[in-house]
């Protein structure tokens, strides 16, 4: 338990948003009564109350609590006591257990599906399950079940086919060995194609042999993984079609896109033409946009312009005029 609640401080001090805890409370629920690892198990099971202390820590810790839940038994106490939290997961060896997703029906917030080592048809299976009975806040965490993970297996574009084939979110767990010196770009890299959920094991005993230590990270590289994910997803940004500040600064017609000036010199009474124009980019901005050329074309100068001097309104005797040239590079019909 207070190895538990450290971990649980340092995620909070590190600034994550969520802390995912494991729960099994009937191993022959979960287990055959032979199974070799039935007597270890046993000894890592906290009861009900110790349990409503821990997610009672993660709550005053400002952290949202997720229970993986692995028997029906554990998802019945969410159901009955928890049912505030923000997400229940059901693990991957848990996709198509019937008893298991008719209990998560009972769950009103999110629901996560592992979806990691799973065939498309399991995925639609439980997906299906839970849409037919109403259930439409559903989330897929994919993740390499490999401890550690071979980065060549990963194939983080899956993800995002999985994420268009069921019209769901995703997210991913990554599990990329303690020691890989290319551990936070790894973890990381999913933000930058969007990807803006990550589950990676924690430790406050990086490197020590214990239950998964192999695949956890400590302090220092989780609080990389966060920074450099929130890099990513700022580079990724929303889609938006709309031109930021800067953008429009730099799109500029003048300075950046060249402006419409004289190619030669154009005197007083002469008219606008293919020949006589060109673009060319200028110290200061000009409200004339290139496409709008056009419309000088065939129009009366003023005043005398000089070559490279900038062709506005001002300049020429503009009348409305609908054009219509068949040929840039030689001639021009116009109706007025």
């Amino acid at each position: 338990m207070a190895y538990l609640k450290e971990m649980i401080k340092d995620i909070a001090q590190i600034g994550l948003d969520a802390v995912k805890f494991h729960l099994l409370f009937n191993p022959y629920s979960y287990l055959q009564n032979e199974h070799p690892l039935m007597e270890t198990v046993k000894k890592w099971i906290f009861k009900e109350k110790q349990w409503d202390e821990i997610f009672k820590y993660a709550s005053k810790n400002n952290l949202d609590t997720i229970a993986l839940c692995d028997d029906v038994e554990s998802l019945a106490y969410v159901n009955n006591k928890h049912k505030d939290i923000k997400a229940i997961e059901l693990h991957a060896t848990s996709l198509n257990d019937y008893f298991m997703l008719k209990e998560a029906l009972k769950f009103n917030n999110q629901i996560i599906l592992g979806v990691g080592g799973s065939t498309i048809d399991e995925i639609e299976y439980a997906v299906n399950f839970l849409k037919e009975h109403g259930k439409s806040n559903i989330f897929l965490m994919y993740g390499y079940q490999s401890y550690p993970t071979n980065y060549e297996e990963i194939n983080l574009l899956k993800m995002l086919k999985l994420k268009s084939l069921f019209d769901l979110p995703i997210g991913y767990a990554d599990h990329t060995a303690y020691d890989d010196q290319n551990n936070v770009d790894i973890s990381s890299l999913a933000a930058a194609i969007g990807i803006n959920v990550l589950e990676k094991h924690y430790t406050p005993d990086f490197g020590i042999p214990r239950i998964d230590y192999h695949a956890a990270v400590g302090k220092e590289h989780m609080m990389q993984i966060k920074k450099k994910m929130e890099m990513y997803l700022t580079i990724y940004g929303n889609g938006s079609l709309s031109m930021s500040e800067a953008e429009l600064k730099y799109g500029n017609i003048g300075p950046m896109k060249k402006a419409l000036v004289a190619k030669i010199d154009i005197y007083k009474g002469e008219k606008i033409s293919f020949n006589n124009i060109w673009f060319k980019r200028t110290e200061k901005e000009v409200p004339i946009k290139q496409k709008e050329f056009i419309k000088f074309i065939g129009l009366e100068v003023l005043k005398d312009i000089k070559k490279d001097e900038v062709i506005d309104f001002s300049k020429v005797n503009y009348k409305y005029i609908i054009s219509n040239f068949k040929d840039l590079a030689g001639g021009l019909e116009e109706k007025k």
